[in-house]
């Protein structure tokens, strides 16, 4: 730690105080605060879209130790990010270590996250930290510069921003065309990850991207796929109305975390906020009707509400920790959600054949 470091402040809605030290940009920011247990990939992590308005803190103890890799690109896709910025509010963690070593290191992270605009705290208590967003959910949060509070300080008032829609901010303002075969499906971008679009990619399937308020329905396809992305799924309106139209048609439809999200409520289905969201690269899943649990990466703070599935849809996979809602399927249609992400990056890889089920409803 550098002997001018300078000092920064976490101001939680009820009033706790966390003082610790400043990397990446020095400024003041506000957001939802949540926690994430993943040991690695926190350059995938904080390029997730899904992480929109919120303040991350991160419960493995030691970050930054392997830097930030190059912004290099394949097939139009930024490796080792999921999108092309920062797209947490800012960064919390316990030590941050400022030197750094990976062959494929570029620079360091709080070098990234200066260049972003994008505060960091260390040499806090996450683990306190972590432990009052456990006992009482997810709450609001905002960062000052030093560690002098006044009273306009702890005072302050912000707006929850689950209730703005996010993934207008996230998601492509145009029609993005991804050509690899001759099987083409729609991807309705609420705040995509990279890797979704490379899965397709790497199963010979052409994408076309649209926004999420987009009548994808216009397009000539064989699937649709909608994505995930931050928030409440519920702010998304246009997106489920389509999707409405979508699965009256019966053509092909899956959907990643807020995609599954926003399939439920189209055809029916209630959301609910949880206490304190999944996100971590260890969620374990279970197939219901089988033996079989899977190891899954997660990050939604919003499920599907499973009493109120209809009829002719059944709870896919279901939470093994809490007992929510992990997945729906359709009992006759090609229709399905996974709210764990099959994709992983970072996480495990166990859950991809999720993709091949959806491309052999394709052909």
């Amino acid at each position: 730690m550098s002997k001018n470091q300078e000092r920064a402040t976490l101001i939680l809605e009820d009033g706790s105080i966390f003082s610790g030290y400043s990397f990446g940009y020095l400024g003041k920011t506000d957001g939802e605060v949540v926690f994430n247990t993943g040991m690695v990939g926190y350059p995938e992590t904080l390029s997730d879209p899904s992480y929109a308005g919120q303040i991350l803190v991160a419960t493995y103890p030691l970050i930054g130790n392997y830097g930030v890799p190059p912004k290099t690109s394949e097939k139009s896709l930024l490796l080792h990010y999921e999108s092309d910025k920062i797209q947490t509010k800012a960064l919390i963690v316990s030590d941050y270590s400022e030197n750094y070593s990976h062959w494929n290191a570029e620079r360091s992270l709080s070098e990234w996250m200066e260049e972003e605009k994008i505060p960091g705290i260390f040499g806090i208590d996450t683990r306190a930290l972590t432990r009052k967003l456990r006992d009482k959910g997810t709450m609001l949060g905002w960062i000052i510069p030093g560690d002098k509070v006044t009273e306009d300080d702890l005072n302050k008032t912000i707006e929850d921003p689950n209730k703005t829609n996010l993934v207008a901010s996230v998601c492509t303002k145009e029609v993005v065309e991804y050509h690899t075969g001759k099987t083409k499906i729609v991807l309705v971008d609420c705040g995509v990850k990279n890797n979704i679009i490379r899965a397709f990619q790497g199963r010979d399937i052409s994408v076309i991207r649209v926004p999420y308020d987009y009548d994808f329905m216009s397009i000539q396809a064989d699937g649709i796929m909608i994505s995930n992305g931050p928030g409440d799924p519920k702010m998304c309106q246009a997106t489920i109305e389509n999707t409405k139209l979508a699965l009256s048609t019966g053509i092909p439809t899956l959907g990643v975390c807020l995609g599954s999200q926003i399939i439920g409520l189209a055809a029916g289905m209630d959301t609910y906020k949880l206490k304190y969201g999944h996100r971590s690269l260890n969620q374990p899943v279970n197939e219901t009707g089988t033996n079989r649990s899977y190891i899954t990466s997660q990050n939604h703070g919003f499920a599907v509400d499973a009493e109120t599935l209809p009829q002719d849809w059944r709870e896919w996979f279901v939470n093994d920790n809490d007992g929510s809602n992990e997945g729906i399927i359709h009992i006759s249609k090609p229709f399905f959600g996974t709210q764990f992400h099959p994709e992983a990056s970072p996480g495990p890889d166990d859950t991809e054949f999720i993709f091949d089920m959806f491309v052999r409803t394709l052909r």
